[in-house]
């Protein structure tokens, strides 16, 4: 009887947790999600008296937000896109943010309190030009205010009520290239150059554009960069030598200029000097390579030095505070502070705001500033300073103290590796007692009240926040599981960051000194990052360590640049600066003694360089001469090549690190009917966890894994453009899978009526690809997978019990196995970014496939829904083998969006890292947000989720011992009983 209430209790209660699904209150705890706007290049102020005060910014990751003055939250934001460039950004009316991009073709008005478009205007032209957004103060129009636009060759005159164009103006056939846009009463005047000697000058009609100025002017000299406008009649521009200044006068509709030297105002000029672009009435500012010159323009023409500020300062645009006044900003770095200073425009020698700001030096230098004014109480004036820094972030500097910072260059990731975590030794504890008595017991004060359900809104917050800092996976050690570890991140600003897998907070950061802008390097740029020194047996004494790659310029014939930084403190280890490029860097599978890995950096010379460079790695490396191989693509030309090392270089100078390489074999594509648009290989790292795979009929066919494949896909020339420039007869896709060794084509297919752009993945002995299929006007998914022939026929036992089996051979690209390949294609619904595949420690998991999509978000689909063996009605054996009946679309679950209701806005990259624990998979998705979580493809088949009910497992045990207990004295009593009979 006991025991049959026990099992009725039991199962009662094991009804009640059969939900397996993310309560609100797990949000968090096993995922993070960081939203960001990435480098500033526009901010307006809105600090008016009624409403929330707020800056709108516009960034070079293509994002218009409007951030809280305050704490510098975002209020609203709005991602473009990739090729919607922000030219411009101004408010309307008070209630519109204005923006114009894509080149001066579209303009946009969003509200300024929640971010909604208002209306969208597009603004064709015929030809390429520079982009102007100009809204006119106090200039009217019959309509309403006017908004004026010039882009693609033409000037616009737009409502700032709906977007309808009033008119229009093109100067397309004028070839003009317009510097300035002018507003004086009712004329509007259109100012730029002809070409780099003619000046010309155009008055038009505010109501209606009619043209009523036409003015020219030719200099007997070049000039260099644009015109700068210094007041409404006078403008300045630098000669083509760069060493005079020339101002030009518009009066009474002719034009004449005069000219200075620049030798006349500063003795110690040194560089090349640029006019920077504020806008500072009757002022502006020259950049040398040594100072930067703030210089005033007088009535009549004449240039007079004001102040010579050490280079690397910033200057603001001019700001009005009161009706005659006018002041600006201007701020550098030096001595670990930024030195800031605001000053009346007319009056030089009085200092409106002048102090210094503590800051880290990591930040770098600033590179852009923009300025704010706000009342006292007393009545004076205050101001407040925008500044955006060289590592990309963002700060508001408010008297004196830094009011907020934004790491703002995290949006801008390029490159991502990881690292592990250091060994927690044994009598050292890294948990810190952070809280005291009274913490202690307002924490379980709040515990108590979210227990009784009689929490508010503002408790359970706490008390999310609580689990969040008192979690295990805060830890700055590793754990058995092997979830905490180190994202090392690379950004484009050149600067490192290390963010910790359990909450993504920022462990350190370095802006690389290598990769900073200097007269030996000057348009540094970060490429990639990966593992340099991985210690295993030292894990206790040495540290593991990242290499960073970069160049000093966008193009590869630039010089290289290397650094070495400490995983676990950010420390710089050591940079070089060698005389070689970096156009291609190849990690090696071998290591040194103390476990750094051997890398080969091919320069555009044909040269190999072997790094670390130490006799030891060249030991190793001669070694293993004959078994380096690599292969390079270029896609300009339609060919890819096969290398192998050959000797070492021949050079003036003797450079035993350096070696020639000889081409092995190349493929040559047909230029007239393809070209490469992707490749992509299998990661070096994977683990396959068994080659062979048993079918349906029991039968055992064999995975033909090698690390030296390579997929490449090819579109007709036509068909390379974007989506809809070609017709399906005139598009195909051809991709082939070669061995990298040999050159040997392993598989070639053709889809008709196809076209790119293609995103795919490698993994084991398949891949799957995205494309677009042109006669179905959908997108599509294929899979091909290969098998290894030759060793089909191990099925015999006596091989096996005789050793004559060929399952124990090494597998050689030189070996030309007979392979066959499976493939299938389906259809999908949404465009593709990325596409990755999970991995795990030892791959047994199930894999999943991550799909980046076109909005934004990462889902996880289940590679059995891309098995090439599907079919309509499978038989009985297949569906126990696990094959989905065949269906022409892949299924979307909603479900199965693993970043939930959450959006990576402009993601362009997955990266996925196996856990310790089989079952899980670390997966980071960057953009310009970042979004990082544990997923298991297989369910967590190896460990006890969180959700687990510890308590109903203890009373499950104590019930089951009081039923054994009363069933055993009821056993005893009956049996006494029995003999007593």
């Amino acid at each position: 009887m006991a025991i049959r209430v026990f099992l009725i209790v039991l199962l009662f209660l094991s009804f009640t947790n059969l939900t397996y699904s993310l309560y609100e209150d797990q949000v968090g705890l096993m995922d993070w999600h960081q939203k960001y706007i990435g480098k500033v290049k526009h901010a307006v102020f809105h600090t008016q008296k009624t409403g929330r005060k707020r800056v709108l910014v516009s960034t070079e990751e293509n994002v218009v937000a409007s951030l809280d003055l305050r704490h510098g939250e975002i209020f609203w934001r709005h991602v473009l896109g990739t090729n919607d460039v922000i030219d411009g950004l101004d408010i309307a009316l008070g209630k519109y943010v204005i923006t114009l991009s894509s080149d001066g073709s579209i303009l946009r008005a969003w509200n300024l309190p929640d971010g909604q478009m208002v209306w969208e205007s597009s603004l064709p032209g015929s030809k390429a030009s520079k982009s102007i957004l100009h809204i006119p103060k106090n200039l009217k129009a019959d309509k309403d205010d006017l908004i004026l636009v010039y882009g693609k060759g033409s000037l616009n005159a737009v409502s700032g009520v709906d977007g309808e164009v009033l008119w229009k103006k093109d100067f397309a056939g004028e070839s003009i290239e317009v510097s300035h846009i002018i507003q004086s009463s009712d004329v509007i005047y259109v100012a730029g150059f002809a070409d780099s000697s003619k000046i010309s000058v155009y008055g038009l009609n505010a109501k209606n554009g009619e043209l009523l100025e036409n003015n020219h002017a030719a200099l007997p000299f070049g000039t260099f960069g644009e015109l700068l406008c210094v007041s409404g009649d006078m403008f300045v521009v630098l000669d083509e030598m760069r060493s005079k200044i020339v101002i030009v006068h518009l009066k009474n509709g002719e034009i004449s200029y005069n000219q200075k030297h620049i030798s006349d105002l500063t003795k110690d000029l040194a560089g090349q000097p640029v006019i920077l672009p504020s806008r500072l009435p009757g002022m502006f500012a020259l950049n040398t390579n040594s100072y930067v010159l703030l210089i005033k323009v007088t009535n009549q023409g004449e240039l007079v030095l004001v102040d010579k500020v050490n280079n690397g300062a910033a200057v603001s645009d001019s700001l009005s505070i009161s009706e005659d006044e006018h002041a600006f900003a201007f701020v550098h770095y030096g001595d670990n502070k930024i030195h800031l200073s605001v000053k009346n425009v007319n009056d030089w020698n009085h200092d409106l705001l002048k102090e210094s700001i503590v800051i880290d030096h990591q930040r770098g230098k600033i590179d852009k500033i923009f300025v704010n004014n706000y009342v006292r109480t007393d009545r004076s004036h205050g101001f407040r300073a925008l500044m955006v820094m060289e590592d990309h972030s963002l700060l508001l500097v408010q008297q004196g103290e830094i009011v907020w910072s934004r790491e703002d260059g995290l949006a801008s990731v390029v490159d991502v590796t990881t690292s592990e975590l250091p060994v927690q030794k044994e009598g050292v504890s890294v948990a810190k007692v952070e809280q005291n008595l009274f913490e202690w017991l307002k924490g379980h004060m709040l515990k108590l009240k979210g227990t009784l359900m009689i929490a508010s809104p503002d408790d359970l917050a706490a008390i999310q926040a609580l689990r969040l800092r008192s979690s295990e996976k805060s830890k700055m050690t590793r754990d058995h599981n092997g979830f905490r570890k180190l994202l090392i991140v690379l950004t484009r600003a050149g600067k490192v960051f290390a963010l910790h897998t359990g909450d993504g907070r920022v462990v350190w950061s370095i802006l690389l000194p290598s990769l900073r802008k200097s007269e030996a390097c000057e348009n540094p740029v970060g490429l990639h990052i990966y593992q340099w020194q991985v210690p295993h047996h030292h894990a206790l004494d040495e540290n593991p360590s990242v290499l960073v790659v970069g160049q000093c310029g966008p193009s590869l014939s630039t010089p290289a640049v290397l650094s070495f930084i400490d995983a676990y403190t950010g420390m710089e280890l050591k940079s070089l600066s060698p005389a070689h490029t970096a156009a291609q860097v190849i990690p090696l599978p071998y290591t040194d003694s103390t476990e750094q890995r051997l890398h080969l950096i091919i320069d555009d010379k044909q040269h190999a360089y072997l790094y670390p460079r130490t006799p030891e790695a060249i030991d190793i490396l001669k070694h293993e001469f004959s078994n380096v191989y690599w292969y390079s693509v270029d896609a300009d030309n339609g060919v890819i090549r096969g290398h192998a090392l050959k000797s070492n270089c021949i050079q003036e100078a003797v450079d035993e690190y350096c070696f020639d390489f000889r081409d092995l074999w190349s493929v040559v594509f047909p230029s007239e009917s393809e070209k490469i648009i992707a490749t992509m290989t299998r990661k070096s790292n994977e683990v396959v966890h068994t080659q062979a795979k048993v079918m349906t009929d029991y039968d055992v066919m064999y995975k033909y894994i090698s690390k030296n494949l390579l997929f490449v896909a090819n579109a007709a020339p036509k068909a390379a453009g974007e989506i809809g420039t070609v017709i399906p007869e005139e598009a195909w896709l051809v991709i082939y899978i070669l061995d990298t060794v040999t050159g040997r084509i392993l598989h070639r297919m053709t889809h008709h009526g196809c076209q790119g752009p293609v995103h795919g993945v490698f993994s084991e002995n398949w891949v799957v690809y995205h494309y677009f299929n042109l006669r179905a006007h959908r997108y599509e998914m294929s899979v091909v997978e290969i098998y290894d022939q030759s060793r089909a026929d191990n099925k015999d036992v006596w091989r096996f019990v005789l050793g004559k089996h060929n399952l124990t051979s090494p597998v050689s690209s030189y070996s030309r196995p007979e392979v066959i390949a499976k493939s299938q294609s389906y259809f999908f619904t949404h465009s593709v970014k990325a596409i990755e595949v999970t991995s795990t420690a030892k791959g047994i998991t199930s894999k999943q496939l991550l799909i980046g999509t076109i909005g934004d978000q990462v889902l996880a689909l289940d590679k059995r829904f891309l098995d090439p063996r599907r079919t309509v009605n499978p038989s009985q054996a297949e569906k126990e083998d696990g094959i989905i009946p065949l269906t022409d679309s892949l299924p979307i679950i909603s479900q199965s969006y693993i970043t939930h209701a959450l959006k990576v806005e402009g993601l362009r990259g997955i990266v996925t890292v196996p856990a310790k624990l089989e079952s899980t998979s670390l997966v980071f998705a960057y953009g310009v947000d970042l979004f990082f979580t544990q997923i298991a493809p297989s369910r967590t088949y190896d460990s006890l989720t969180e959700d687990f009910s510890y308590a109903l497992l203890l009373l499950t045990i104590v019930a089951l011992v009081a039923a054994i207990f009363v069933t055993w004295v009821l056993s005893e009593r009956k049996d006494l009983q029995d003999k007593w009979r």
